[in-house]
């Protein structure tokens, strides 16, 4: 973008709404039964603000990673507006389902965001997109570096426009190496921190988490980057540019245990305990169960209970130290003793003397079950697609709970909302519209 572009719009007047939804309300102050939060994509739950009310998040973004942070951030109560162009976010097709813009992933991932179909590639795409950022808290895109500079997207060039605006990039790796605009995908992230190795030294076979653990590492890392810097602007009054590459995201969370002794030079990488092909789920005489006695307490309790203290008196067992360093004779034995009962007598057992254990759920148990999830899954109704399981937030605020839910919007879904609230006139929308540069639902294509 030409900087004289971004500047005719950076004098656009910024929201002074203490709310996400685009109103001038003041927080508690009622504006009467036409309110922006009223329609058919809004769920039946109770109106609260989130600790996010009022802070609004512009997502230029797609698959999982930077998206995931951005419904972490509306789930708190942010207003994020997606902004997105025809076929560029696979997430809208990942998992499955009979809507095209709307998949089983997508229905969580996008949930509490609004959508606007804009091309920035454009002139005029660019013009809204500015007039947008001049009203926002936070921009979170994963565009690589080399595209943001060409679309002139970078931070020194918004920064100067918007110095309120938390810039927060992410991309597969730093943008001070050479490294910078190389592609990344969750899979070879994997790869380069380890990750795959790992299942190989454990389970004889090079093979990937069956998890996008990266995509969702950094999405958290994401989201918490931008809290921090949220929280040092309303300190200081100056925003920053929040960088995080997922290949540092991924390494360091891999390194948190796996660093272990190799934290001293001429250590070996690996956490002991967990790199055995003996740690388990253990087979019962019947099944599996997941068994994990832990402190002396619980050993001493188990060999009492068994009447197997020879056991015992062997010297990996004499500390926990010990059992940490050797685990693998650990694990060993344990499994010896597993063998002999079946599951639900290890359950009862492990009950009464207050051993962590737990049978072996498949995914499908726990996600059909409410008494196997806990409540992390209600059911909703989508407008569009209608009954879906929806995620639960794992956490719990007792002052600020979170935001009603707005459900997950098709492309472009509120294109013309936005646009309006941004100032642009129906005859302007319209223009966008018929150049190609925006669009609505069921517009043609």
């Amino acid at each position: 973008m030409l900087r004289g572009e971004l500047r005719r719009v950076a004098g656009v007047t910024p929201r002074t709404t203490g709310r996400g939804d685009g109103s001038s309300a003041a927080p508690g102050e009622s504006k009467g039964p036409a309110t922006a939060n009223a329609g058919p994509d809004r769920a039946s739950v109770p109106a609260a603000g989130g600790p996010l009310t009022g802070v609004r998040v512009v997502e230029l973004a797609s698959v999982i990673m930077t998206p995931y942070a951005g419904q972490l951030l509306g789930d708190l109560g942010a207003d994020v507006i997606k902004v997105e162009h025809a076929g560029v976010d696979s997430s809208r097709v990942m998992g499955g389902g009979p809507h095209t813009d709307l998949s089983g992933i997508a229905l969580n991932l996008h949930r509490n965001k609004r959508s606007l179909f804009l091309d920035v590639k454009t002139p005029q795409g660019r013009d809204a997109f500015g007039r947008l950022l001049a009203g926002s808290d936070v921009l979170l895109t994963n565009v690589r570096p080399g595209a943001l500079a060409r679309l002139g997207l970078g931070y020194d060039e918004l920064a100067a426009l918007y110095p309120r605006l938390v810039y927060c990039q992410s991309q597969g790796f730093s943008s001070e190496g050479d490294d910078a605009d190389r592609p990344a995908y969750d899979d070879i992230i994997q790869a380069m921190v380890g990750m795959a190795w790992l299942n190989q030294q454990v389970l004889g076979q090079t093979a990937y988490v069956p998890s996008i653990i990266g995509d969702k590492i950094a999405g958290l890392t994401i989201t918490y980057a931008v809290l921090a810097a949220l929280l040092q602007r309303e300190r200081t009054g100056r925003a920053q540019r929040v960088e995080v590459p997922m290949f540092d995201a991924v390494l360091a969370f891999n390194l948190v245990e796996h660093l272990s002794a190799a934290t001293f030079p001429g250590g070996a990488a690996g956490y002991a305990r967990i790199m055995t092909p003996h740690r388990g789920p253990h087979r019962t005489s019947d099944g599996y169960v997941a068994m994990m006695p832990y402190t002396d307490e619980n050993w001493n309790a188990l060999f009492v209970e068994l009447g197997r203290e020879d056991v015992q008196q062997r010297p990996w067992f004499a500390n926990h130290r010990e059992r940490l360093l050797q685990a693998d004779r650990v694990y060993q034995d344990l499994a010896e003793l597993i063998s002999e009962r079946t599951t639900g007598e290890w359950l009862a057992l492990c009950a009464r003397l207050n051993i962590p254990a737990s049978p072996v759920a498949s995914l499908d148990d726990v996600v059909n079950d409410p008494r196997e999830h806990r409540g992390v899954l209600r059911d909703e109704v989508h407008p569009v697609v209608g009954p879906y399981r929806h995620i639960n937030s794992p956490f719990k605020m007792s002052a600020t709970p979170q935001a009603p839910l707005r459900h997950a919007p098709v492309v472009g879904q509120h294109t013309e909302e936005i646009l309006t609230e941004l100032g642009f006139s129906g005859a302007e929308i319209d223009e966008l519209v018929a150049s190609g540069v925006a669009a609505r639902p069921g517009d043609p294509a």
